[in-house]
Order: C-alpha cells, then sequence, then structure tokens
C-alpha cells in the first residue's frame, strides 16, 4: 500500500494533450514576444529580426541531437521535462539580457533556448503511443495536431495583447510561463518500453529511409518551405490586397482559424481517408490556394488563405499517424525531432527566398509557393496502388501459387 502511495501519477492522454497545448502555446507566444522585446530594446527591427534568426536556426539543428537523447533515454518524459524548463528559463535569460549585456551574448542565449524548440513539437508527439492503446490512436493524432492549431491561433494573440496591455517584455514571460506549465506533465509521462521482438534490430538508423516515411518526410518539408513563402509575402499583401501592411497578419489569423476547424473535423473523422490521400490533397490544395493568391484580389486572397489553413491541419495529423506506423518506437524521438528541424528549415529556407523574390514581384513568388507544393504532391500522384505480396488470399504470390496448382492438376 506504501509503494501505491509514493508512486508518481501517470498523466491520462487529456493531461498530455492540456500540456502539450501549454507547451506549443508558449512556444508560438514567444516568437512575436521576442520580436517585440527586441525591438523595443535596440529600436529597430534589425535586433528582433537577429534574435528570431538565432532562435529558428537553432531549433532546425537541436532537433536529431535531442531525438537521439531520447530515443536512448530510459525515461524520455524528465528529459523532456529538462528540455522544456531550459527553454523556459533561456526566455529568461534572452529577457533580462536584452538592453543589460552585449548583444552577442544575449543571441548566444536565444541560440541555446532554440535548441530545445523540438521538444515541444517532435519531442511531445513521440511519446504519445505511450499513454494509449493503438485503436486510440487516428483520433489522438486528430486531437494532438489541434493542439498545433490552437496555439498558432492563441500565441500570437497573447503576446500581442500581453505587450499591449502590459508591455513587451510581460509577453516574453508569459510565454516562459506557458512552456513551464508543461513541466510536470512531461515528468510523469511514463519510461520507454521495451522494444518488441524483432523490433531491436530491425533496419537500423536506416529504418527513417523507409519510402512511406520519406514520402511523408518530402512532402512535409516541401509545403512547409511554401507556407514560408507565403508569410513572407504577407505585408506586400496587405498592402495591396487589404489596403495596409498591417492588415496583412490577419490573412495568417485567417489561415490559422481554418486549419483549427478543418483538424477538429478530422479528428472526428480521421479513419474515413488514408494519411497518404490527405497528404497528396492537402499538398494539392494548397497548391491552388497560393496559385489564387497571386492574383491579387482581396476576396480570393482571403479564401486563398483559408482553404491553406484547412488543408494544412488534416495534414499535420495524417503525418502524424504516417510516422507513428512506419517508425519504431526505438526511433520515434530521433524521427519526430529530425522532421520538425526539417520543417523549420524548409520555411525558414521558404521565407529566404520568397523575400527576394517578392521584392520584385509578389506574383512570381506565390506562384513559386504553389509550384513547391504541388512538386510536393508528386510522389503521391506518381503512387500505384499494389495489392500486398504476403500469402493472403488476395496476393500476387498466392494467385500465382493457385495457377500452379491448377495446371498440375489438370484443371482450368
Amino acid at each position: 500500500m506504501s509503494g501505491l502511495l509514493v508512486k508518481p501519477l501517470r498523466p491520462s492522454p487529456a493531461g498530455y494533450l492540456a500540456g502539450a497545448l501549454a507547451a506549443r502555446t508558449g512556444d508560438e507566444t514567444a516568437g512575436p514576444a521576442l520580436a517585440l522585446a527586441g525591438f523595443a530594446a535596440a529600436g529597430s527591427t534589425s535586433g528582433a529580426a537577429a534574435l528570431l534568426a538565432c532562435v529558428t536556426v537553432a531549433a532546425a539543428v537541436g532537433g536529431p541531437v535531442l531525438g537521439a537523447l531520447l530515443d536512448r533515454s530510459r525515461r524520455p518524459g524528465r528529459l523532456l521535462a529538462g528540455a522544456l524548463a531550459l527553454y523556459a528559463t533561456g526566455l529568461g535569460a534572452v529577457l533580462l539580457g536584452l538592453g543589460r549585456l552585449p548583444f552577442g551574448v544575449t543571441a548566444l542565449f536565444a541560440v541555446v533556448t532554440g535548441l530545445m524548440g523540438p521538444a515541444l513539437s517532435g519531442g511531445w508527439t513521440a511519446q504519445l503511443p505511450a499513454l494509449a492503446a493503438a485503436d486510440r490512436m487516428p483520433r489522438l493524432h486528430g486531437l494532438d495536431a489541434l493542439t498545433f492549431s490552437v496555439a498558432a491561433l492563441a500565441g500570437p494573440a497573447l503576446a500581442g495583447g500581453a505587450a499591449l496591455l502590459c508591455g513587451a517584455p510581460t509577453a516574453v514571460v508569459l510565454a516562459a510561463a506557458l512552456v513551464a506549465t508543461a513541466v510536470p506533465v512531461a515528468w510523469a509521462l511514463p519510461p520507454a518500453r521495451p522494444p518488441a521482438g524483432g523490433d531491436a534490430g530491425s533496419g537500423g538508423p536506416w529504418a527513417v529511409f523507409r519510402r512511406r516515411l520519406l514520402r511523408a518526410t518530402v512532402s512535409s518539408v516541401g509545403c512547409a518551405a511554401a507556407q514560408g513563402m507565403a508569410a513572407a509575402c504577407v505585408p506586400v499583401l496587405g498592402a495591396r490586397a487589404l489596403g495596409a501592411p498591417g492588415r496583412g497578419p490577419l490573412l495568417l489569423t485567417v489561415a490559422a482559424a481554418a486549419s483549427l476547424a478543418a483538424t477538429a473535423l478530422h479528428a472526428r473523422l480521421g479513419r474515413a481517408v488514408p494519411p497518404a490521400r490527405v497528404l497528396g490533397a492537402g499538398a494539392l490544395a494548397q497548391a491552388g490556394a497560393w496559385a489564387v493568391a497571386a492574383t491579387g484580389a482581396p476576396t480570393a486572397t482571403v479564401v486563398a488563405f483559408a482553404v491553406a489553413g484547412a488543408a494544412e491541419g488534416p495534414q499535420l495529423t495524417a503525418l502524424f499517424a504516417v510516422r507513428h506506423a512506419e517508425t519504431p518506437p526505438r526511433l520515434r524521438g530521433r524521427v519526430f525531432t529530425t522532421g520538425a528541424s526539417l520543417k523549420i528549415t524548409g520555411f525558414a529556407v521558404g521565407a529566404a527566398v520568397a523575400g527576394a523574390v517578392a521584392s520584385r514581384s509578389l506574383p512570381a513568388a506565390l506562384l513559386l509557393a504553389a509550384t513547391v507544393c504541388a512538386a510536393s504532391a508528386l510522389p503521391y500522384a506518381a503512387r500505384r496502388s499494389r495489392p500486398p505480396v504476403t500469402g493472403t488470399p488476395g496476393s500476387r504470390r498466392t494467385v500465382r501459387r493457385r495457377r500452379g496448382l491448377r495446371r498440375s492438376s489438370g484443371r482450368p
């Protein structure tokens, strides 16, 4: 009985989702909050942009390392909790360093903080199978993806509201507090399960290059790059289509709201459509949306961002489903955090490329985004449906075997 009293409580799936939502909302709050705090301290956009660049680049580098550590840890939840605590502490260090320490030191704090960024996305999602049975995973995939949509919608609003009411430093403190709230939940996550029989040596590190997993990763990174291109065009779109550059971020709000609604619907109907079809159709829908946005018409632009957001939400759910199905448990942390890093890199590269193109031609930048999304759908368009090659009654091998038996027995 005494052992039961001291045994730590394991979070339920609902508790996991609450912790994931808090951490991811804090992450989405942190970007705008750091930009506002950097601008307030430096008085220019260059300092704010440099801080965001440090955090983003570090996140792209830190994912594979963090994933490898999570896979090797017997208590990945505690390692995840440490990463979250370091992220929250790093935000505080950046805030304290602004205006008080040389900018290079503050930028170093931002780099260390960004290294932990993938813990808030892929690091969390990789722990989900330890909390629920396999038959509950499709719905939980959708709910987990839903936390990203809610965070993307709430984070910038919280940062802007806190900065408006109490100042930019308060927005950074709020972001750090939200991330810190998730630390106890991560700490209570169950220990890693031992690999099932035959899984310990199946594929080695090269298992991350399984065909379906590689196809899903390439498609998601391509769409992330296109989203970065569209995000870089938002200020110009705001000026040309909505009347003022400051109205451009409203387009991102429209996309986030549509993504939230579509993800919630997909969570209820998650088994109706195979993940591969969702990934391919989502890429094509985004390609069409960015092509429509290139026209520059106000109504068409708003509708285009809504369609792109509605396609992005279920696409993320499908991506999680493929990763969970195709990744051995011993490599799950590595695959999820590396995938998050690749998407961050794709978004950053897309934004940089589109920024240079949009300065000369806005339609060209958006059409480039559409082309990249269309190319991301090609692996699924070229995919042919093939029957299984196992010994099931409808397989090719079984059909050939039956034909051989019929011929040897003289039957037609």
